[in-house]
């Protein structure tokens, strides 16, 4: 088997399958571009704990962890298979990285299954959730990230789901695409040629030299995902950005493919 990518995917608001001015379609296009993986393990913004853990669930629930939606949304099942073993061998990984990992049941939050849900809709891909440490920074995630390095020849697909720019406060829900505060360009167009260079080290320490970076991430939980799906590429990664624009003035959704040269 080839060996596959790692991606980071900005999962943008849980209406994203219910809402046809958000991008949905762009995910599909993108599932069906990859290379079809045996497993997924997802690490999400939305799942957080002091010390990595492994979902060890063989039949997850649809976690619809989010208040005062369209009761369409929570009618949404994603029936998909866990992956308790795949599970067992991240948390295998990490230790021989020397990054403890425990094991526990974990259902699929709305950082999985809405990306899942419109790249993979038949929900046949085992799915296995792996926390994030929101108290750590990126150069803990990069490190995760490394650990799993050697599950893209294993036929997993490694991805951090989040989004690239993340500020509710500063988000104007009336705003039109077109209405987007500038400096969210800033921000991003700084990490992707940082992206683009390889240059780990600048982004790693993205806090300090990005502009607006404490602006786009008052919390960085919805950006360290992106460090683990760093981790996993290969050191001569080849890159593909895909834009999905801004919404609500302050929220970019930017998908990133890690792919082998």
């Amino acid at each position: 088997m080839n060996r596959l990518p790692s991606l980071f995917l900005s999962h943008g608001a849980p209406t994203l399958p219910i809402d046809p001015s958000l991008p949905s379609a762009e995910f599909a296009t993108l599932g069906a571009q990859l290379p079809r993986p045996e497993a997924v393990l997802m690490l999400s913004a939305h799942w957080g704990t002091a010390q990595p853990v492994a979902s060890i669930s063989t039949e997850p629930e649809t976690i619809h962890d989010f208040y005062g939606f369209p009761r369409q949304l929570y009618e949404i099942q994603y029936p998909a298979p866990g992956a308790p073993d795949l599970a067992r061998r991240a948390a295998a990984l990490l230790g021989e990285g020397g990054l403890h990992a425990e094991l526990q049941p974990h259902g699929l939050d709305h950082g999985t299954w809405v990306p899942m849900l419109l790249m993979f809709p038949d929900a046949a891909i085992p799915v296995a959730q792996l926390s994030i440490q929101p108290r750590l920074d990126a150069g803990h995630h990069f490190r995760v990230g490394r650990a799993l390095r050697a599950l893209k020849d294993e036929g997993v697909l490694v991805i951090g789901s989040g989004q690239i720019t993340h500020n509710l406060r500063a988000a104007d829900f009336s705003a039109r695409p077109e209405d987007a505060d500038p400096r969210v360009a800033e921000f991003t167009d700084w990490f992707e040629e940082k992206l683009t260079a390889r240059d780990i080290d600048a982004l790693l320490d993205y806090r300090r030299q990005a502009p607006h970076a404490v602006l786009m991430h008052p919390t960085d939980e919805h950006l360290l995902p992106v460090f683990a799906a760093l981790g996993a590429a290969d050191d001569d990664y080849s890159l593909t950005i895909q834009s999905l624009g801004t919404y609500q003035r302050a929220l970019a959704m930017t998908n990133y493919v890690f792919g082998s040269a």
